[in-house]
């Protein structure tokens, strides 16, 4: 419960860290897999959308090009937004520097659990629904948020860095480096990282089947337990610099 209370405070350490970042890759998969179940495309990691732009762009097709650019500039700007939430909150002091931008992230989920059948059908201009943009949007703020708490370390709504990594460090298992005629050293594999990396990867995988079968069954409102669950764990910050301001103000 401890651990619970401090998941998303300024206040960071490997634990807390780990924790998050397996909640928050569980969250990006659920996302991730089920927007596509109901919109047919993936909107938690911006690679696909760098191709189709390039592709459309010469294919000629218009609308594809728009809907990449679109989705680009949503996930540009929910990094952008974190960015500036953080800093403006380490500014001032508050412990609430990682709580903010994930609030925003519970409650932009409310929004789309309970209007998202609703704003899927309301095209923008750049011919994609507002729904889209949303995700896009939203997984934007969530991986600069893990980026920026965990140093660069964490990532969550992209697997491609932490297959990588993981690959890597099982590579150094199989390595022997020949110091001599007659002598091996074993370069050791960082275990640390050989679980977190694992941890991510089982719990992204782990949202997506959640995800897609939550969708596929009870449609939009399925993601509204998650955001409850974010919301809860980003509330104690927010009330502990509440409570330090009224007692400043009295």
């Amino acid at each position: 419960m401890r651990r619970l209370r401090h998941l998303t405070s300024s206040h960071r350490t490997g634990a807390t860290n780990r924790a998050l970042g397996y909640l928050m890759a569980f969250n990006a998969g659920a996302i991730n897999a089920g927007g596509f179940m109901v919109l047919h495309l993936y909107t938690s990691h911006m690679t696909g959308f760098v191709s189709m732009l390039a592709d459309n762009l010469i294919l000629g097709n218009t609308a594809l090009v728009l809907s990449a650019i679109g989705a680009l500039l949503a996930f540009t700007t929910g990094a952008a937004v974190t960015a500036i939430l953080v800093n403006w909150a380490r500014h001032m002091r508050l412990r609430s520097a990682y709580a903010l931008p994930l609030l925003l992230v519970a409650l932009l989920m409310l929004l789309f659990g309970l209007v998202g059948a609703v704003t899927m059908h309301w095209e923008t201009l750049f011919a994609v629904p507002l729904t889209v943009l949303l995700l896009s949007f939203m997984m934007g703020v969530q991986n600069a948020t893990l980026t920026k708490m965990s140093h660069a370390t964490i990532r969550t709504t992209h697997m491609t860095g932490v297959v990588t990594d993981l690959g890597m460090e099982l590579g150094r298992m199989l390595f022997w480096n020949r110091a001599g005629r007659n002598a091996s050293q074993q370069v050791h594999a960082n275990w640390g990282r050989v679980r977190l990396f694992s941890g991510l990867l089982a719990m992204f995988l782990s949202g997506g089947i959640a995800g897609a079968w939550g969708f596929q069954h009870w449609g939009f409102v399925c993601v509204l337990p998650l955001a409850l669950l974010l919301t809860v764990v980003s509330l104690p910050p927010l009330w502990a610099d509440g409570l330090h301001w009224l007692r400043r103000r009295n």
